[in-house]
C-alpha cells in the first residue's frame, strides 16, 4: 500500500512544487500521472511545464492523445490514467479515493494554502484517508523548505 503525501503549498508556486515531485517520482522509476479539475486547467499547466527551465524540463503529455500510455507524465482530469501510474499527484481539488492509494506507491495532493477552499477540501481528503487506514504525511513549507508536520499511522 502506497503513502498519501499532502503539500500544503504556501512560498513557491505549484509549478516549481510539481517539477520537484515528479523529479523525485521519476528518480524512484515511478510514471505520473497528475490530476486536475478542467482541461483548460492541465493545457495552462502543459503550456507552464513546457516554459520551465532546461535543467527541470520534464516529458509529458496532456490525457487525449495518441501516445498517452508511453507518458511518463500524463496530465489528466481522470481518475483512470492510461499510462499506468506509480504515483498521482492532484491539484487544485481534484477527488481522489482512498481505496486507489492501495495501488499506487504515492498519491501527492498538493493545495494551495492561501485558498480557504483549497485548504478545506484538503481537510477533509485527509480525513478521508485517515478513516481508510491510510498511511498520510502532512506537508508544510512555511519555514521556506519542505517539513513534515503531521503523520498517521
Amino acid at each position: 500500500m502506497g503513502t498519501a503525501m499532502f503539500y500544503h503549498l504556501t512560498q513557491r508556486p505549484l509549478e516549481d512544487t510539481l517539477r520537484m515531485l515528479v523529479g523525485k517520482a521519476q528518480g524512484a522509476g515511478w510514471r505520473v500521472a497528475v490530476r486536475g479539475t478542467t482541461p483548460a486547467r492541465m493545457q495552462a499547466l502543459d503550456a507552464a511545464l513546457w516554459l520551465g527551465p532546461d535543467d527541470s524540463f520534464l516529458a509529458h503529455g496532456v490525457a487525449g492523445g495518441p501516445h498517452d500510455r508511453h507518458q511518463p507524465v500524463l496530465l489528466t482530469c481522470d481518475a483512470a490514467a492510461p499510462n499506468g501510474p506509480q504515483c498521482v499527484m492532484t491539484i487544485d481539488g481534484a477527488d481522489l479515493d482512498p481505496a486507489e492509494i492501495a495501488g499506487l506507491e504515492r498519491l501527492c495532493v498538493l493545495f494551495d494554502g492561501t485558498d480557504d477552499a483549497a485548504v478545506n477540501k484538503a481537510r477533509a481528503q485527509w480525513l478521508a484517508v485517515k478513516n481508510a487506514g491510510c498511511e498520510a504525511q502532512y506537508w508544510s513549507e512555511d519555514s521556506g523548505r519542505w517539513e513534515m508536520k503531521a503523520k498517521t499511522n
